[in-house]
C-alpha cells in the first residue's frame, strides 16, 4: 500500500485564525500531542515571524524527536537564517520556503515578472540547501497559476535542491477535479518531479478542502498538509482528522496507509480546541460532539439492531470511547498520578501536587469527576508557566436582581503584589464584571467576542469561558474554567490581559488613585 505523510500545520496555518494566539507552553503542549497523534512533519510556527515565534520553533525542534520539525520561511535570506538558527537542534532539520506564483500575486504582491520569480525561488532553495536537507518549496496559489509556468518554476526548484513540492489551494478557490488535475499535470510534464514528495495544502474556502486534498491524493500527491479541527485563517485548512479517517474507513477504495495513530484522535482535538479557544461546532465531521449521536427513531432502531446499519465510525476508533466516573473525593495521590500518566500527562513531582490539590477542591464540591474535568485540570497545570506581570482573581462578588442594576465586586492582585478592589454596575452581570475588572487592569479593554461552555455533563458541570478582548489595541483570548461561570468569566479576561502583557514583555504602570 502507499502510505501518505502528514505534514500538521495547526501552531503555524491554524494559529493565524482570527482571535488564536498560543503561548510558548501552549505550542509545545500541542507538539508533543501531535507527536503522539503520528503527525510525520510539525510546522512549528514563522521563526523570522517573532521573537515569541522562534523560541517556541527552538524549543519544540528540541524537544520533539519521533516527528520532522519545520519552520515556515520567505524567499529571502534573513528568513532563512533564522529559521536555521531556530531549527540546527532537530533531529532532521527541515524548512518550508514559499512564493506566490499567480499571475495576480506576482503582479499586485509581489511586484515581479515571472523570470524574476524563477530567479528568486532558485536561489533561496539553492542558498537553504546550503544549510537545510530538507528543503520544502511551495508555490503560493498554485491553483489559480498558469500550469505551464508551474510546471517551468517547479522543475527550476526540483534542480536547485528542493526535496518537496508543494501545490497549495491557498484561497480555497479549486474543485476537486481541477486540483486533482493540477497534481496530475505536474506529474506528467516535470522532469524530476519522481525525485521529490508531492504535498497538498487546501482551505476550506468553498467547503471543498477535504474533497480536494482526497483528489490530489487520487492524482499522486504523497504528502497532506492540514490542521487539527481544520482551523486556519478564514474558513480554515483542511482537516486532518478528516483526512486520515476517510483513508482509514475507505482503504479499500484508496489502498493508502498513514502513520496516525487514529486512537489519538479525539484527545488531539480537544487539547487543540482548548488552548486555542475555537469551540468545535457539534456535528463536525469526526470530532463532534453529535457525530455519534442518533436522534431519529429509525436510525436508533437501526443501530439497536446494527450499529453497521448508521454508524460507519465508531467513538473507539478515534480515542473516545465514553468514559463513567474515573476518580472521587477519596482517591489518593497515587491512583491521580496513574490516570494522568494514563492519559498521557507528564508532569513534574511540583506540578502533579498542585494539580492533585485542584482536583481535592474539586471532588469537595463536584458529585462526580470525569474524564473532561481532569484534562482540563492535568492541562492547565502540565502548560503553566510562571510569567510576570500578571493579575490574579481573588474574589469576585455579584449583587443581581431583576428590579436593580448589577453590580460587580472584584478583588484582585497587581503584579506588585498589592491587592486592590473595584466595584462598578453594568447592563447584567457579566458587563459589571467586565467594566470592574477594565478599572483593575489599567488599560483600554474592548470586549470582541465572550462564550461559555460546559464541560462534561449534568448541573454540576464545570463551566469554561472564552474571551476574546483587544487590550490596549492589541488582540488576545483567554480563557479559564471554574464551577461558577462568573468566576470563570473574569478568570478568563485576566488571562487574557496576562497573556498580552507577558507576549509584548511590557511594565504595568500602577496608577495612583
Amino acid at each position: 500500500m502507499r502510505e501518505i505523510e502528514i505534514f500538521d500545520t495547526t501552531l503555524r496555518d491554524g494559529e493565524q485564525s482570527a482571535g488564536i494566539n498560543l503561548n510558548t507552553a501552549e505550542k509545545i503542549e500541542i507538539a508533543r500531542q501531535l507527536e503522539r497523534f503520528g503527525a510525520t512533519i510539525i510546522e512549528a510556527g514563522f521563526p523570522a515571524a517573532s521573537a515569541g515565534d522562534f523560541d517556541a520553533v527552538q524549543r519544540i525542534a528540541g524537544t520533539v524527536k519521533n516527528s520532522i520539525v519545520t519552520g515556515l520561511a520567505r524567499s529571502v535570506k534573513s528568513d532563512i537564517d533564522r529559521a536555521w538558527e531556530a531549527l540546527k537542534g532537530a533531529e532532521q532539520p527541515h524548512i518550508h520556503i514559499f512564493l506566490a506564483t499567480s499571475p495576480i500575486h506576482m503582479e499586485h504582491k509581489l511586484l515581479k515578472t515571472p523570470e524574476q520569480v524563477v530567479e528568486i525561488a532558485v536561489d533561496s532553495v539553492k542558498y537553504a540547501r546550503k544549510f537545510f536537507p530538507l528543503v520544502q518549496w511551495s508555490a503560493e496559489d498554485a491553483s489559480r497559476s498558469d500550469p505551464e509556468f508551474l510546471a517551468h518554476i517547479i522543475q527550476k526548484v526540483i534542480q536547485a535542491g528542493a526535496t518537496t513540492i508543494n501545490l497549495p489551494d491557498t484561497v480555497g478557490y479549486a474543485t476537486p477535479s481541477e486540483y486533482g488535475a493540477m497534481f496530475k499535470y505536474m506529474k506528467e510534464n516535470v522532469q524530476g518531479i519522481e525525485k521529490v514528495k508531492l504535498s497538498a495544502h487546501c482551505h476550506d474556502d468553498l467547503g471543498m478542502a477535504t474533497a480536494n486534498t482526497l483528489a490530489a491524493i487520487e492524482n499522486g500527491a504523497n504528502q497532506v498538509e492540514g490542521t487539527i479541527n481544520g482551523i486556519g485563517e478564514r474558513a480554515g485548512n483542511v482537516a486532518l482528522e478528516e483526512i486520515v479517517v476517510a483513508l482509514h474507513i475507505r482503504k479499500h477504495l484508496y489502498g493508502i496507509n498513514t502513520t496516525v495513530n487514529l486512537h489519538e484522535i479525539k484527545r488531539t482535538s480537544q487539547l487543540v480546541s482548548q488552548l486555542t479557544g475555537s469551540f468545535i461546532q457539534s456535528n463536525k465531521a469526526i470530532v463532534g460532539k453529535n457525530a455519534f449521536a442518533h436522534e431519529s427513531g429509525i436510525h436508533q432502531d437501526g443501530m439497536l439492531k446494527n450499529p453497521l446499519t448508521y454508524e460507519i465510525i465508531t467513538p473507539a476508533l478515534i480515542g473516545d470511547a465514553s468514559t463513567e466516573l474515573v476518580l472521587g473525593k477519596h482517591s489518593g495521590r497515587h491512583a491521580f498520578k496513574d490516570r494522568a500518566i494514563k492519559m498521557g500527562f507528564e508532569l513534574s513531582d511540583e506540578k502533579l501536587n498542585k494539580a492533585f490539590a485542584e482536583f481535592k477542591k474539586l471532588a469537595d464540591s463536584k458529585k462526580e469527576i470525569v474524564q473532561d474535568d481532569l484534562f482540563i485540570l492535568l492541562t492547565d497545570q502540565q502548560i503553566n508557566e510562571k510569567n510576570t506581570p500578571v493579575y490574579e482573581l481573588a474574589s469576585v462578588q455579584v449583587q443581581y436582581s431583576t428590579e436593580n442594576i448589577p453590580t460587580a465586586t472584584v478583588s484582585a492582585y497587581q503584579p506588585t503584589g498589592e491587592l486592590i478592589a473595584e466595584a462598578a454596575i453594568g447592563a447584567g452581570s457579566v458587563e459589571a464584571i467586565f467594566n470592574t475588572l477594565e478599572r483593575i487592569v489599567k488599560g483600554k479593554v474592548h470586549i470582541l467576542d465572550y462564550r461559555v461552555t460546559s464541560v462534561g455533563k449534568g448541573r454540576d458541570a464545570l463551566g469554561e469561558a472564552v474571551i476574546n478582548l483587544s487590550y490596549n489595541g492589541e488582540t488576545v483570548t483567554g480563557r479559564d474554567v471554574a464551577q461558577d461561570v462568573l468566576e470563570a468569566t473574569a478568570k478568563a479576561y485576566l488571562n487574557a490581559v496576562n497573556r498580552q502583557l507577558v507576549k509584548v514583555g511590557q511594565k504595568v504602570e500602577l496608577v495612583v488613585g
